[in-house]
């Protein structure tokens, strides 16, 4: 299915001699600018009626039109119990367990997040990605943020790229890292490995900042904040710092049984996902600008995972 975006503006004379992708990013600032070229170089977005090269320069008083095909989102809604934190018109914060699939695709066609989401709000199939700006790995829980119109997803977006957006995870890590410390290192897909990442020179920054929380016997509780959005980029950084996240069998961190000797009697626990929590979001809300925050707690079995070490003698 597919609907259509119509709008059209007015080039003002004082953006004169200018790209007309960036007149156009300013007259149309709920698209985003690699949208608007887009439309620009397929003829969607047309000036006086005539196709132009996004690079080529606007005098003052042209009429742009927009006559885009906006694409629907095919995926089939099904019910699923969605642990909202928030919500209002223009956005959901979504604290996700771990072992949700947050978008569909090979072996994973259904029972995914943006299923949940269709099924929440049918308004979220005129948005990209059902609104989605940025995912958690499957094996991963906590907060996410779901625009829930195409002006809110752009902004968020944005915020996203200018990295004014605080994210900030707990994670159980092998091993007695520094103190604390910060990661600077390129991110890329993995030479032979393809579903993998790899720090790799002509990969894309990448940086993690991090300190220790709590160590216990051979392996540590730590907090990791994020300046930028790399595929699996706190467990590659980890990984790279020798030192993988429980549990983590894609990059090192096998799963461990756990034994706590002591007054509690002995008891095991098999971690059989990456140990890794995204506790807090921070970032401004895309229409009134206030700064909004959120904090959840991390799920039960992360924080029997944490009890279970600081047990071990």
């Amino acid at each position: 299915m597919e609907s259509r975006i119509i709008q059209q503006a007015v080039v003002p004379y004082s953006s004169g001699f200018r790209r007309l992708d960036q007149v156009a990013a300013e007259l149309f600032p709920e698209y985003s600018r690699s949208r608007l070229q887009s439309w620009i170089k397929t003829g969607q977005l047309l000036v006086d009626g005539q196709q132009r090269r996004a690079s080529s320069r606007v005098i003052g008083g042209e009429s742009l039109q927009i006559n885009a095909q906006q694409e629907v989102i095919s995926g089939k809604p099904e019910p699923l119990d969605l642990n909202i934190v928030f919500e209002d018109q223009h956005l959901l914060v979504i604290n996700k367990p771990a072992g949700l699939v947050v978008h569909p695709g090979a072996g994973n066609l259904t029972g995914t997040m943006m299923n949940g989401l269709l099924h929440y709000d049918d308004s979220l199939a005129q948005v990209p990605r059902a609104g989605i700006v940025h995912r958690l790995d499957r094996g991963t829980s906590g907060l996410m943020v779901v625009a829930r119109t195409l002006q809110s997803q752009t902004r968020l977006v944005e915020q996203l790229q200018s990295r004014s957006v605080r994210r900030v995870y707990e994670a159980v890590v092998i091993g007695n890292p520094e103190p604390s410390g910060k990661v600077d290192a390129p991110i890329g897909r993995h030479r032979y490995h393809r579903t993998k990442m790899t720090v790799r020179d002509d990969g894309k920054p990448a940086v993690t900042h991090y300190h220790v929380l709590s160590r216990f016997n051979g392996f540590c509780l730590l907090e990791a904040s994020l300046e930028t959005g790399r595929t699996h980029q706190i467990r590659v950084h980890m990984q790279y710092l020798g030192h993988s996240l429980v549990g983590d069998v894609t990059y090192g961190g096998h799963p461990y049984p756990m034994a706590a000797d002591g007054t509690g009697g002995n008891r095991t626990v098999y971690f059989d996902r990456p140990a890794l929590h995204a506790k807090k979001l921070a970032l401004l809300h895309p229409e009134s600008g206030v700064e909004l925050d959120w904090e959840v707690p991390a799920p039960e079995d992360f924080t029997d995972l944490v009890d279970v070490l600081a047990a071990i003698p």
